[in-house]
This record gives structure tokens, sequence and C-alpha cells, in this order.
């Protein structure tokens, strides 16, 4: 729960309880998101944040093979006319 709202030089401070960031894994970084009627803090995730990992796993087990051809039987290389 959000405690105090903090203007200053055009910014807006929240100061908060920090065991409900915690209980909702909000660490360093928030999207806000404004809505009618309300603001909704979310956790701002990272995009792809652990594949490097997963992808050296897969790798690893020899997960990492082609699902369809690249090439199919009877594909030509012309040029589209």
């Amino acid at each position: 729960m959000l405690d105090v709202f903090k203007r200053r030089h055009g910014s807006v401070f929240f100061i908060h309880n920090n065991t409900a960031l915690e209980q909702y894994n909000i660490t360093d970084r928030l999207e806000l998101i404004l809505e009618k009627g309300r603001i909704i803090l979310k956790p701002k995730s990272i995009p792809r944040k652990g594949w490097e990992k997963s992808f050296q796993q897969m790798h690893a087990n020899g997960d990492d093979n082609l699902l369809i051809d690249d090439i199919f039987d009877g594909e030509t290389f012309e040029e589209w006319k």
C-alpha cells in the first residue's frame, strides 16, 4: 500500500511500505498504467530475461534442432516477377 505522495520539482514521489513491494515482486523498475479513475503500478519485466541461459541449456541437451527445414522440396530461388 502506498502511504504518501510528495511532489518536488515537477516529479511525484511515493513513500511506501517496503513489505508491499516485496510481496508483489517489485524491485527497481515499475510500469505505470493510467486508467480512468486509477493508477496501476506493476513490476517492470525485462524482455527476454534468462533466454541466453535457456538457449545454452537447449544446446547442451541437443534440443536446438530446426523444426522446419529452411529449404522446401521444389523451392526455386528465381526472382519474383
